[in-house]
């Protein structure tokens, strides 16, 4: 029960993969984004037992070895409980090149600056900008979860829980489930679990048609994954 290519597009643990594995030199632009996720699942509560948001950002920005004290500053900030300016969520609806759709999450203290860094990065990549709901109703909410234990045993317990695509990749297993078996499915996993979210992911996959079209939007990706405002960014693209 291989997913395939159908919602290749999530990228959100991937993007957290490629950055941990990263040059010292982007190490601070990652601490910079796992901050900010800390912060803005903070909004929903500061407390990560009662919170299983904030605890999940917790959790990565612990796996890449961020202090605690800037784990706490995070929590506070984001509760509004620190001075200065609070991060605000913005998704942008955009079209990359090929006429790929994307969906480009960022969290930021500047929306004037990620607006202009965004709008500017599609046009050097061939890509634009799209009106809201251009792009949103392409995708659709699901349970996100990857697990280190790709197994058949697992496999089946996972499909048995209640998930409905699974695809192994990274020498792992990505689990994809509606958002109400979410929960079961990561219970079933348990210990294997690496990542795990509730997240928007493609109905359809787009191919790319030729390697020119696939160079610009892998250029696209990279350079949107690198700036610090971008939290994640879904795309269709057939990988």
């Amino acid at each position: 029960m291989l997913l395939g290519d159908f919602m290749s597009g999530h990228s959100k643990w991937a993007t957290i993969k490629r950055s941990k594995g990263a040059a010292d030199a982007k190490r601070g632009a990652l601490f910079t984004k796992l901050s900010k996720n800390i912060s803005i699942a903070a909004k929903k509560g500061k407390d990560p037992e009662m919170n299983p948001s904030l605890r999940l950002a917790v959790d990565t920005a612990r796996e890449a070895n961020m202090t605690k004290d800037v784990i706490e500053r995070a929590i506070l900030r984001g509760a509004g409980e620190l001075p200065g300016q609070q991060i605000e969520e913005i998704t942008y609806e955009c079209y990359g090149p090929g006429g790929i759709a994307l969906l480009v999450h960022c969290a930021t203290d500047n929306t004037n600056r990620s607006a202009s860094f965004i709008k500017s990065t599609l046009t050097k990549f061939g890509g634009n900008l799209g009106g809201p709901g251009s792009v949103s109703y392409l995708f659709k909410q699901k349970g996100v979860l990857r697990s280190t234990d790709s197994s058949e045993t697992m496999q089946l317990k996972v499909v048995e829980a209640g998930a409905d695509d699974l695809k192994e990749e990274d020498g792992g297993l990505t689990v994809y489930t509606h958002p109400d078996a979410f929960a079961a499915v990561k219970t079933t996993l348990g210990n294997a679990v690496e990542y795990a979210e509730v997240s928007l992911v493609p109905e359809l996959s787009v191919p790319l048609m030729d390697d020119e079209q696939r160079k610009k939007f892998e250029g696209l990706l990279e350079a949107l994954e690198d700036n610090e405002d971008v939290v994640d960014v879904t795309h269709n693209a057939q990988h």
